[in-house]
């Protein structure tokens, strides 16, 4: 056969390979893009997203923005602000240097850009189409910063679409890659939404990488990790970390890197840290890792792949070794302060010993070196109406009296209950039923209350099981399930004087959890923009929730009754007014009544918060537990992320007191 003739590729052909190596998927473009955004020093990224990002994806930013004179080249390959000669490549501190990204989008996009600089008196539109401008800029109104618009991604590479997942999976892809920078990025506002919906992700300027973790993973990770922080001279790198302790883990792990503030892998790493926790965290699961490493820009070869997801630096070896001994001191500090150890685990059906019918006795009666029959080892001895472990406290408990609650409440409730007929109530109640761990609800069905170990958790005991279970979220979890169930039909709790709302806003936004800072706006506005959101809704809050909101006087009259003898507590009403008027979607009927019984459960479950810490327990003992007994329906993780958690069993005790 005679050989093949080489030939050039099209340019066009060319710049299509390229592009496909860049732009692999939505989610490679959105990263592409917000490290546009970080470097034009934005302090706010808002991404909307349309089919996964397959129709359109669009992200704006509040950043210098893009000077007119540079739109014509801007989507020209390896047009850069970042670089100009190959020796800079030796001290680049930025994330996109190499000017293929808004290329590569537009060889495989339809990309439009709308961008006002500081000293700019209008903004202004363009259009790209294969990385050249289709029309001279048109000026436009618009506020600093610069939007960008990406729509039919691949519309013109078939055969890359088809390789493409669902566009659920995709958005979820995109979701991974805005949290992650949400996370690291703690100083910058961060916001993703599908079209036409509400925002799934939504941060502010935060004081710490923490916080972000919190409000994106949630309390169940985020109390659970320890800080690791340090500087290490010699090898000229810095660390701080998030890390799980040495008694969580989950089914599957999380690990977010970032060197030098750049996103990445770093298999070596990965691979070394989940081998240490393989010594502290039960087979089968993984830890939660967030890490920043900071090392020397002369060091690190950032240009090594085409997405720059992969780096190589200097001396990888000794400094993943020091960095793993250092987390292996933390854990292990963390173990030798507890006074005992955790299994994560929930009984299994086929493992689970049945309560034997013998009598429950009284007093064990000592034996020689014999093995405890099987029947004697699986003996319940305790039952509702055994002495509690609060007897043998010097505290006792009471209930709280009327000098200290904050509020009048009114019994009465609707005469003849309502039936809702609303599919989005309908439709939340089911995916709480299909949610259910029927395991978890035989347990709290069949338990009896043994005491509060603090005022986060509290202790059941199942036949011969110890179960320790997370009072917060239990109980956020019953009320909004009262909120649900009871739809319609809840009691009012009135205030003894109406409460001005916009001063509740005003001490809120005082408060350091409510994160705000200077670049947000007065705060008397702020609040007076909150008092109108909630004056506009208080007419359905008030039908549907008796959360009664007076639009005349702009004050706050009453609240829902959600269990008898139980109110909610005073000292948080200022954040809860102010997350109703910011966390409340209320545009979209479904997920309006969703995030307003979330913040409404998440504001009474704060009781044992702001109480005495008897009170609190006496609170947790004969209202909610009871009714956490009787009404509860717990979701599947629950099972999993130690909201419930098995602690100790008698057959295995028996075995323990054997071997002593």
């Amino acid at each position: 056969m005679d050989p093949g003739v080489i030939k050039k590729l099209d340019e066009a052909v060319v710049n299509k390979i390229a592009a496909g190596e860049v732009i692999q998927r939505p989610a490679n473009a959105l990263k592409e893009l917000i490290e546009n955004c970080l470097d034009a020093k934005a302090t706010h990224i808002e991404v909307t997203v349309k089919s996964g990002g397959l129709k359109m994806l669009q992200i704006s930013d509040n950043g210098t923005g893009i000077r007119k004179e540079d739109l014509e080249i801007l989507c020209e390959r390896f047009t850069t602000s970042k670089l100009e000669r190959f020796y800079d490549l030796r001290n680049i501190s930025t994330y996109g240097f190499r000017g293929e990204a808004l290329s590569s989008i537009s060889y495989v996009a339809l990309l439009r850009i709308q961008t006002k600089t500081r000293n700019s008196v209008v903004a202004y539109k363009a259009q790209y189409e294969s990385g050249k401008l289709k029309a001279p800029p048109v000026a436009c109104a618009g506020n600093q910063g610069t939007i960008i618009t990406v729509e039919d991604l691949f519309y013109n590479c078939p055969q890359r679409k088809k390789t493409l997942n669902t566009p659920n999976d995709e958005y979820q892809l995109i979701y991974g890659v805005l949290s992650k920078y949400a996370i690291h990025n703690h100083g910058v506002g961060f916001s993703l939404k599908k079209f036409g919906e509400g925002p799934a992700i939504r941060t502010t300027s935060t004081p710490s990488v923490l916080d972000n973790i919190r409000i994106i993973y949630g309390n169940s990770i985020a109390n659970e990790l320890i800080h690791v922080k340090f500087t290490d001279s010699g090898m000229k790198f810095s660390t701080e970390a998030y890390v799980s302790n040495g008694s969580h883990a989950m089914k599957k792990g999380i690990f977010l890197l970032f060197i030098n503030n750049r996103l990445v892998d770093c298999n070596a790493l990965k691979i070394a840290i989940h081998e240490l926790y393989n010594v502290f965290i039960p087979a089968g699961t993984h830890p939660f890792i967030y890490m920043s490493l900071q090392v020397e820009p002369l060091t690190v070869d950032v240009n090594v792949h085409p997405t720059k997801h992969e780096v190589h630096f200097l001396h990888e070896d000794a400094i993943i070794e020091r960095i793993v001994k250092r987390i292996e001191e933390k854990l292990l500090e963390g173990k030798s302060s507890k006074t005992f150890y955790t299994t994560s685990r929930l009984p299994d059906k086929k493992t689970t010993p049945q309560a034997s019918k013998s009598k429950a006795s009284t007093s064990f009666e000592v034996k020689s070196q014999k093995k405890p029959p099987e029947d004697e080892m699986k003996i319940v001895r305790t039952d509702t109406k055994e002495v509690k472990i609060d007897k043998f406290l010097i505290n006792t408990f009471s209930f709280p009296s009327s000098s200290q609650t904050i509020v009048k409440t009114n019994p009465d409730t609707v005469s003849k209950r309502k039936i809702t007929g609303l599919t989005s109530i309908l439709k939340l109640r089911k995916t709480v039923e299909d949610k259910c761990s029927k395991e978890v609800r035989k347990i709290i069905g069949e338990s009896t209350f043994v005491g509060a170990v603090d005022r986060e958790q509290f202790l059941i005991q199942c036949q011969d099981k110890l179960f320790l279970c997370n009072t917060n979220n239990l109980s956020r979890e019953l009320f909004y399930q009262i909120l649900l169930y009871d739809f319609e039909n809840f009691g009012i709790t009135e205030l003894e004087d109406p409460l001005n709302l916009e001063e509740l806003t005003i001490l809120a936004l005082e408060c350091e959890e409510s994160g705000w800072t200077p670049d947000d706006g007065d705060k008397s506005e702020l609040a007076q923009k909150s008092v109108e959101i909630l004056c506009e809704n208080a007419a359905m809050m008030k039908e549907y929730y008796r959360l009664t909101i007076n639009p005349k006087t702009k004050t706050l009259e009453s609240l829902p009754l959600l269990l008898p003898n139980f109110t909610p507590p005073k000292s948080h009403l200022p954040m809860f007014i102010l997350r109703l008027a910011t966390e409340v979607d209320y545009e979209t009927e479904r997920e309006c009544f969703e995030s307003l019984s979330r913040e409404i459960a998440k504001f009474y479950a704060e009781i044992q918060y702001s109480q005495p810490e008897e009170d609190a327990s006496t609170t947790l003992e004969h209202i909610l537990y009871p009714a956490m007994k009787e009404y509860l329906i717990p979701p599947e993780e629950f099972a999993t992320d130690r909201t419930f958690l098995q602690i100790a069993s008698l057959p295995e005790l028996h075995k323990v007191f054997e071997r002593c």
